[in-house]
């Protein structure tokens, strides 16, 4: 029988084996086996560490050497417990309970190697495994004849377990193993498999030496041509398989790895090829720059003079405009730099040749505060381009009007949320999408508007820090990206202070006086809180586990009532479970300088703009990511006066996120943050749909790690499909993306949702 990618392992390695392996990893196929790859390799004679242990109750593999081993009979029930204690390298003890376990001291004897695997339990404040499983190591090269008790299946376990000797009252023993044996090989270095409960590390290895053995690796489709492996010096995709598993010496793994990255990369540069060669064949309408017209007059009224950044993004936007290709373009800039002035003057490009623009945000806040500045900005052209605003929170009357104006054609200039996304939403000649602050948007809402017109709209996405995924795909080369240097004219840079209130209450004392002093200065304050009441709990952006946090808008609100250095100050609060109303209402008093201090949670994060707020003091820091603690610090500092952002963290010395906090403290660079927050929580679905870093679609590539080979794939990519645009020479790579697309489903739809 052939085994191909996708033969089942059932076929192969048998029913039992099978069907442990898809309990336990969700593995069913030849390739995803041989895809599983090891998280560490030991040389063979080197042991583990026991200070790598999981926390108990973790499964574990590890090797260890026999120090000794005691057998006796139990005294409270029949059978024997065998206590085997074993070591590390560094001498360290660990203590491993067998019950029946007279067979065990006749394998595990003084000076013996094996693999272990179980589930860490705790005896007396100590580490140990109960009835793990384990597989003797044995080096050919000194190897006799095995005696029957070590080759021989050896289960440990009666077939009833009660608590025994050795055990802590009521602590349940591990369900009984595989059966062990010996494992005999040269003196090379040993995978060690991630694994759970239902499979072990070595009965994974098992399975995998089965399969290598059963593969003729000629019948499987081989992507990266030989003399691309020659000139990068890669093997082939079975020798790679090989050097992985089998490895011979303890650099051989690297190199297989080497080759299954540059594998990934290969593959993943030749379906963005395939979706950028059909991408060519959507066709949007041409929106060439217009003299005399809108633009000119906008620019002549302009009160300051264009940024260098902005002039050279502004004519590489205008030059796609005027094409036939859809743009689809992605302008990061920091806080403050003028990407909306940038994207306006694209809009009314569009809007002179007759065309209709949508400008979308993901707050009604934001969208409502666009529509004014919109209107400033534009002074006597607001009337003549219909501006609209529209959002999910319209009565039925101004929605029915907002629609009917945009389906006429009315209403030339959107403004709006998601709900400028919805299907009752009709434009007449949609020519331009700019989506603010587009990490707040998933690709399928983006792809709403792209999809719906036979003409392609252009689309610009906006944001001062990209989310992992985008970063991640201006890596691959499939976002045309645009920097926007520089900051206008008379814009500070903000300080940043990470304020760690274990070091004593006298550094949150102050976190008051400085506001207070800045409120007396006549100055405005954000204070943001992570949560609206005490009942709510948020979710820790590193593990996605859910951690109670004291700061409250709530709470904060009262407290600040009570503190007699600002109790006098004129304070409100926002928060998203506000209605629309009220909570516009709020902003605008904000706007209008009638607050002083405003509490509130990340409501305000995108797009506020309110010169005379010059300080922010975020509470419990360490509750936001990367990404949210840069832009909110962006609404600071936007009127001429030096901005400070103090990050509150109630986190003790040597805590893992106040890396995070000092990331952002020392780094004003968006795209920096960005790099450091791909780095952290990888790129998520790069090809679909989402954006949660821990479901990234690479199991090889990281981004930021492998940019090289990424860059290097698709350099090679692009010369091979120079020479032979259709792959006709080249059957094994045609086949392999094909069979990569199917395998990530949605993949094929990326490109057309941005």
């Amino acid at each position: 029988m052939a085994v191909l990618p996708d033969t089942e392992l059932h076929r192969i390695i048998g029913e039992e084996s099978a069907k442990a392996l898809e309990q336990g990893l969700g593995v069913t196929t030849a390739v995803q086996l041989l895809q599983h790859y090891p998280r560490r390799w030991i040389e063979f004679g080197h042991l583990s560490s026991f200070r790598d242990l999981p926390e108990p109750g973790e499964h574990v593999s590890l090797i260890a050497e026999v120090t000794s081993v005691s057998v006796r009979k139990m005294q409270n029930r029949r059978g024997s417990l065998a206590e085997v204690w074993v070591a590390d390298d560094e001498g360290n003890a660990l203590k491993l309970a067998f019950f029946n376990g007279w067979s065990v001291g006749r394998q595990l004897t003084q000076g013996v190697r094996a693999i272990f695997h179980g589930k860490v339990g705790s005896y007396r404040e100590r580490p140990t495994l109960s009835n793990p499983d384990f597989t003797v190591l044995v080096d050919s090269d000194t190897a006799g004849p095995l005696d029957s008790d070590t080759a021989a299946s050896a289960n440990q376990h009666a077939s009833s377990q009660e608590p025994g000797e050795g055990l802590d009252a009521g602590q349940a023993l591990d369900p009984a193993p595989a059966a062990p044996r010996a494992l005999t090989r040269g003196k090379t270095p040993v995978p060690l498999y991630p694994a759970t409960s239902n499979i072990s590390s070595f009965r994974i290895l098992d399975c995998i030496e089965i399969l290598l053995a059963t593969i003729d690796f000629t019948d499987w489709p081989e992507p990266i041509p030989a003399h691309i492996r020659d000139t990068e010096k890669l093997p082939s995709l079975g020798e790679a398989y090989h050097l992985i598993h089998r490895p011979g010496r303890m650099e051989d793994p690297e190199r297989g790895l080497r080759r299954m990255r540059f594998h990934e990369a290969f593959l993943l540069q030749g379906l963005l090829h395939l979706r950028r060669a059909q991408e060519q064949h959507r066709v949007a309408r041409p929106r060439p720059l217009r003299t005399g017209g809108l633009l000119e007059r906008f620019d002549a009224a302009l009160p300051f003079i264009l940024t260098a950044g902005q002039l050279s993004c502004g004519e590489l936007i205008s030059a796609e405009l005027a094409l036939e290709r859809p743009m689809n373009r992605l302008l990061q800039g920091e806080v403050g730099s003028g990407k909306t002035l940038v994207a306006l003057r694209g809009i009314l490009q569009v809007l002179e040749d007759g065309g209709q623009a949508a400008l979308i945000a993901p707050t009604e806040v934001l969208a409502a505060q666009h529509e004014r500045s919109l209107r400033r900005m534009l002074g006597e052209l607001a009337p003549e381009l219909g501006l609209t605003l529209l959002t999910g929170s319209l009565n039925t009357a101004d929605r029915r009007r907002a629609l009917l104006d945009i389906a006429s054609g009315t209403a030339r200039l959107v403004v709006g949320t998601h709900a400028v996304l919805g299907d009752q939403v009709h434009f007449v000649d949609l020519g331009l999408a700019v989506i603010d602050e587009q990490h707040r948007f998933g690709v399928q809402q983006r792809d709403a508007l792209r999809q719906r017109y036979e003409l392609t709209p252009h689309m610009l996405v906006m944001s001062a820090t990209p989310i992992p995924r985008s970063v991640a795909m201006t890596v691959f080369g499939d976002l045309e990206l645009t920097t926007l240097e520089g900051l206008p004219s008379g814009r500070q840079p903000i300080q940043t202070h990470v304020v760690r209130t274990v070091q004593g209450p006298r550094l949150m004392g102050r976190v008051w006086e400085r506001i207070a002093e800045e409120v007396t200065a006549g100055h405005q304050v954000y204070v943001v809180c992570p949560k609206i009441s005490e009942a709510d709990r948020r979710e820790d952006p590193e593990t996605g586990v859910h951690t109670d946090q004291d700061a409250s808008v709530e709470l904060i609100s009262q407290r600040l009532a009570e503190n007699p250095l600002l109790r006098e100050t004129r304070r409100a609060h926002v928060h998203g479970r506000m209605d629309a109303a009220a909570k516009e209402e709020v902003m605008t008093a904000f706007e209008r300088g009638e607050i002083d201090v405003l509490v509130c949670t990340t409501v305000i994060e995108v797009g506020v703009d309110v010169h005379n707020a010059t300080v922010m003091a975020i509470l419990d820091a360490d509750a936001f990511g990367i990404s949210t603690l840069h832009q909110l610090r962006g609404r600071i500092g936007r009127g001429g006066a030096h901005g400070l952002c103090l990050l509150v963290t109630r986190l003790p010395d040597e805590h893992p996120s106040l890396e995070r906090l000092d990331q952002v403290a020392e780094n004003t660079d968006g795209m920096t943050l960005a790099r450091l927050d791909l780095e952290r929580r990888r790129e998520g679905n790069v090809l679909g749909a989402s954006q949660a870093g821990r479901a990234s679609t690479l199991k090889l590539l990281r981004t930021i790690r492998d940019e090289k080979i990424i860059v290097r794939a698709a350099e090679l990519l692009n010369e091979l499909s120079a020479e032979d645009p259709s792959w006709s020479r080249y059957p094994g790579l045609t086949q392999s993306v094909s069979e990569y697309r199917d395998l990530h489903e949605g993949a094929d739809e990326y490109i057309h949702r941005g």
